[in-house]
């Protein structure tokens, strides 16, 4: 009974081994048609494993639709799918989503929950929601308005020299600041690189 279990166990495991390498080698062929321009086979590879759960599918085939690769633009289908793979922690379909929402793209325009995504991915490290969630407190949009946050956010973002107009979005809020206010603002931002960008 014991080698028969180990058996069965030792079975399911090289079968899982082999699906994950198959779905890998499938999200590869889909990536190489994308790149290759040939959008409807990228999107031929990767539903199935988006339908299975693949939140980089899932992601790419928001990209494929958000965009109107190969296909119609078709913004609820890209909410949807990018809606998948943010719920799944993926960043950029985090990031894609609070843009969506923040745009009115297939959802109603909603600030507060374009915030919500753009605060997911920013404690990823996702440079550009660090960025947009500065100025969404700049702006008030989606959240009180708040100078030190707007501040913090703006001053992470323009670490990573990614994004050119965060130093300079920065800037602009520090001179509605005061003093005190900045280096609150700074100590957050040190804090929260420190942290890896957990308790932001």
């Amino acid at each position: 009974m014991s080698k028969l279990v180990t058996t069965l166990c030792l079975s399911f495991a090289v079968l899982l081994v082999s699906i994950e390498i198959s779905q890998g080698t499938q999200f590869q062929r889909g990536l190489d048609a994308a790149r290759s321009g040939d959008y409807e086979s990228a999107l031929s590879e990767w539903e199935p494993l988006a339908e299975h759960g693949n939140d980089s599918a899932q992601f790419n085939l928001g990209v494929i639709y958000h965009k109107g690769l190969g296909v119609q633009y078709n913004y609820r289908a890209a909410v949807k799918w990018y809606t998948l793979a943010a719920k799944q922690g993926n960043a950029p379909a985090q990031y894609n989503l609070g843009v969506m929402y923040r745009l009115g793209q297939g959802v109603l325009k909603n600030y507060k929950t374009a915030v919500k995504w753009y605060t997911l991915a920013a404690k990823q490290g996702s440079v550009k929601s660090q960025f947009n969630l500065g100025v969404m407190y700049a702006k008030g949009k989606g959240v009180l308005q708040d100078n030190v946050n707007a501040h913090m956010w703006l001053n992470i973002a323009s670490s990573s020299g990614a994004i050119k107009n965060a130093s300079k979005n920065r800037d602009i809020v520090a001179k509605l600041m005061t003093s005190d206010e900045i280096s609150t603002a700074e100590k957050l931002a040190r804090a929260c690189i420190a942290n890896n960008y957990k308790g932001c």
